[in-house]
């Protein structure tokens, strides 16, 4: 393309600042978006979050960590975004929020009529804003409709159509609003921008999984990047049951007692759902041989009724590869990259 034609037809660019927070550390990235070509990891950073003390809220241990991975994303990260792009300063702020400060739910809400009807946008819009869920304390952060049925079938295209009845699933994520308030101002302090999004990670990962593995419609995904065991059910391509277990999951427990914790959640699961036979393992490429190691050990057949164990799929960052482009120094995070992929497809507002 010539210099000419960069004038008058410009390729749009943007720069993006990553947060992970979860309860035991924060990570930040700066990548880079430019139009027809896939988005760029220029540098990123994980930090422990630690207490001083036992006394010391986890809370502010978290705010002291976050403070930190913001000057040390300044100082040596902004230098290697302004060699690429001529500046050191992003255009916003992406922040995913773990557990314990956030929380997701599923729900589906149904319009139902004797006589046809026309499903439209606006009739959606106005039905979640009569519904919309509200928690003493919480931020909304995502209200997403992930799935559309009209007259008993999945569509993914549903609007202008004549139905006698519809039924939305919609993707409903609250943060916890004064850690919210906390974040969001040490990084208007830290990054002088008011543009900063926020949203709970397991909503994250699961539309970034879609992005992944398009064509697994049924899955289990088992996140370990955390110190939480997070579990997501994912039906017919529609995400419909999120569990966390607020026991840890890291260095106080031995793999065994992690493992059972896995096995107890996925037999409540089963009470109410048939389990999908893949299941997706997301860890860090250090952990994830071990743990899917002693998955496969546990025997897991048995909660399917059958002798043939689920598929298991540790996702690594060579699934991602072609998706995102890894320019660090340091080692792949998953987090990282998959923020990377759900930011670029990130579904408009309805």
């Amino acid at each position: 393309m010539s210099f000419f034609s960069d004038i008058f037809n410009p390729i749009h660019a943007e720069s993006v600042v990553f947060i992970d927070i979860n309860a035991s550390s924060v990570a930040g990235a700066y990548a880079r978006y430019t139009e027809g070509e896939p988005p760029a990891l220029l540098y990123t950073r994980r930090l422990p979050i630690e207490r001083r003390d036992s006394g010391e809220p986890h809370e502010r241990a978290l705010l002291r960590a976050l403070e930190v991975l913001g000057s040390i994303l300044i100082r040596e990260g902004a230098p290697i975004l302004a060699r690429h792009t001529g500046s050191g300063s992003a255009d916003v702020v992406l922040v995913s929020i773990g557990a314990p400060w956030q929380e997701t739910n599923v729900r589906t809400e149904h319009f139902e009529r004797k006589t046809p009807f026309v499903f439209t946008r606006g009739m959606v819009a106005t039905a979640l804003e009569k519904m919309s869920i509200t928690a003493p304390g919480k931020l909304l952060a995502d209200e997403s409709i992930i799935g559309t049925i009209l007259n008993g079938y999945e569509t993914r295209e549903p609007y202008g159509k004549e139905v006698y009845r519809a039924s939305v699933i919609i993707l409903t994520s609250f943060i916890d609003e004064e850690i919210s308030e906390d974040i969001v101002a040490t990084l208007r302090k830290l990054f002088h921008t008011t543009h900063i999004l926020s949203i709970a990670d397991s909503s994250l990962r699961y539309q970034a999984m879609r992005i992944v593995f398009p064509h697994e419609r049924d899955a289990l995904i088992l996140d370990a990047t955390g110190p939480l065991i997070s579990i997501a059910l994912v039906r017919r391509d529609l995400l419909v049951a999120v569990t966390e277990v607020p026991n840890t999951a890291g260095t106080e427990d031995t793999t065994a007692s992690w493992v059972q914790k896995v096995m107890n959640e996925f037999t409540e699961l089963a009470k109410r759902y048939p389990l999908p036979r893949t299941i997706f393992l997301l860890a860090q490429e250090q952990h994830a041989a071990s743990l899917e190691q002693a998955l496969h050990a546990a025997k897991l057949g048995g909660l399917w009724l059958s002798d043939n164990p689920p598929k298991i799929v540790s996702v690594l960052a060579s699934h991602i590869v072609d998706g995102v482009r890894q320019m660090t120094t340091t080692p792949p995070d998953l987090s990282m990259l998959l923020m990377a992929l759900y930011y670029q497809h990130r579904p408009p507002k309805e």
